[in-house]
This record gives structure tokens, sequence and C-alpha cells, in this order.
């Protein structure tokens, strides 16, 4: 299975959404805290300019935010995605 990295903030119920989503999947993930200067500014580079959170990459792919990766799932779409 590939990483997963989403950017987060505490407040953000998008966030709290997608981590959900990943949890009821079984996918295990690494959070970075987005209310980081840097790590926004690194996001932001990464995700293309998006500046919203949450910003999901699934190994090297910019996935987007929560409506992408659930679009993704009920598409079938995300376990392709998340396989070697």
């Amino acid at each position: 299975m590939k990483t997963v990295e989403i950017y987060t903030t505490q407040t953000c119920p998008y966030c709290t959404a997608a981590k959900a989503l990943l949890r009821d999947r079984g996918v295990p993930y690494t959070e970075v805290d987005a209310t980081d200067p840097d790590r926004r500014m690194a996001m932001v580079e990464r995700a293309n300019g998006r500046r919203t959170v949450p910003q999901i990459f699934i190994g090297e792919t910019h996935v987007g935010g929560y409506d992408d990766m659930a679009a993704l799932d009920r598409h079938g779409e995300l376990d392709a995605l998340l396989s070697d």
C-alpha cells in the first residue's frame, strides 16, 4: 500500500471527514499540521497553489481535498491508487 499524507488543521470538518474515510477503509496515514507556516507553505507548493485543507497525497500523487478523495472512493478508484 502506498503512503498517504494529509495536511490538516484541527478545526477543519473536511479534514475530520477525510481522516474518518481513511480510518474506515483501514488506510494508515500521516497527518501534517498545516497551521505551522512552514508546513503550510510546503503544502501550497506541493499542491500546485491550493491553499485549502485538507490536501491529500497518495504516494507522489496529489489527490486534492476530501471531496476529490471521496469521489475516487465512490467510483471504485481509490483502491487502485492506494495499491503498490
